[in-house]
This record gives structure tokens, C-alpha cells and sequence, in this order.
């Protein structure tokens, strides 16, 4: 059986969406990098920055700033912010704090994230919700698309599948997180992902 291309799907559902609006759930600005540049080009963007999964208010204001001084640099997309609600993600964590990265864990923040992007969108009037997500080499771009198609059929907002790793989109991601000097952290945010940095 084939995988799904969701590079591909991407690119055909975008050939049809000139100055259509995404609403693009972003992690942090270096992920965000090539794929605002590569949905730019058609369609209208705007971030919505909603990481509870961070392990810190401080390394939540940090990547925060750092998207919002990527936009004003580059003006590649609208912002809008949610608050910091590290209570979010412990409810979903609570009795999966040793599943394995990638794993049950994962899945249930990328739902999170991604539910709350999908609400936010039909509050809001959007033609598409997605995320950058998919960018991370680490993410399974699969489950990620098949959490977003279930979340467009409970909420009526069209999802937009990607698979932004693909075509060199994660080496691009870090020319633009060097060109504009990004801060570039070396775990996923939770306080799981860095626990296991650190025992590596």
C-alpha cells in the first residue's frame, strides 16, 4: 500500500485557493519559516500561535517573540495569539507521561493543538486550517493529517494537508532560521521531549 503524498494534495488543493484564508496553527517561528513563505504565495495567512505543551511561561514568551519578530520582518502572515494554558496540555498528558516520544502522547497534543485551531477557524471565517507541524523530520506528518481531516469533518472547515519536510522544506526552514537569526531550540517544547534530551 502506497503512503499518502500530502506534499502533493497540499499543492493541488492550493492551485485552486488564490486569496483563500488559512489559519495555520504554528509551533515556533524557524518551523514556521518555509512554510509561510511557501503558503504565501497563494493564499492569505494568518498564525495562530496555541502551544499549552510548552514546559515554561519563559520558553513559551520566548518562541512567541521570536514568531511575532519573524512576521514584522517578513509580513508573511497576520497574528493571533492564545494565552499560555500549560493546564491544557497536563489534563490531556495526565496517564500518558511514559508513552514514548511519538507515541499515544504526541497524538493526543497534536488533537489539542489542532482542535483548537479548527474552532478557531470557523469562529473566525477561515477557508482552511493546518499547521506547521509537519515541517519536524520527528513528526509523523500521517497521524498528523488524519487528526486534521477528522477535526474538518466535526468543525466544516477544510483542512489543509501538508507535508512540509517534503521538496527540502525542513533544510529550508534552517537557511530562514539563520538568515533572520531565529532562536532555534533543540527539543519539541514539552516537559517529556526534554526530559529524554537530556538522558541522550
Amino acid at each position: 500500500m502506497n503512503a499518502v503524498n500530502y506534499d502533493a494534495l497540499m499543492q493541488k488543493e492550493l492551485a485552486g485557493a488564490a486569496g483563500k484564508r488559512v489559519l495555520l496553527h504554528s509551533c515556533c517561528a524557524p518551523c514556521s519559516s518555509y512554510c509561510l513563505t511557501e503558503l504565501a504565495k497563494s493564499v492569505r495567512v494568518t498564525v495562530l500561535y496555541y502551544n499549552p505543551n510548552l514546559d515554561c511561561a519563559e520558553e513559551y514568551a520566548k518562541r512567541k517573540s521570536e514568531q511575532l519578530r519573524f512576521l514584522q520582518e517578513t509580513g508573511l502572515a497576520d497574528f493571533l495569539d492564545c494565552d499560555y494554558a500549560p493546564e491544557d496540555f497536563a489534563a490531556i498528558a495526565a496517564g500518558y507521561e511514559s508513552a514514548p516520544e511519538g507515541g499515544a502522547r504526541c497524538a493526543r497534543c497534536f488533537t489539542l493543538r489542532l482542535e483548537r485551531t479548527a474552532q478557531e477557524a470557523k469562529r473566525g471565517g477561515y477557508d482552511y486550517f493546518g499547521t506547521t507541524l509537519t515541517v519536524s523530520p520527528l513528526k509523523n506528518a500521517a497521524v498528523i493529517n488524519e487528526i486534521g481531516a477528522e477535526l474538518a469533518d466535526r468543525y466544516g472547515v477544510k483542512w489543509l494537508p501538508s507535508d512540509f519536510k517534503k521538496r527540502g522544506g525542513y533544510q529550508q526552514s534552517i537557511v530562514l532560521s539563520r538568515e533572520h537569526g531565529l532562536y532555534r531550540q533543540n527539543y519539541c517544547g514539552c516537559v517529556y521531549s526534554k526530559q529524554r534530551l537530556q538522558q541522550e
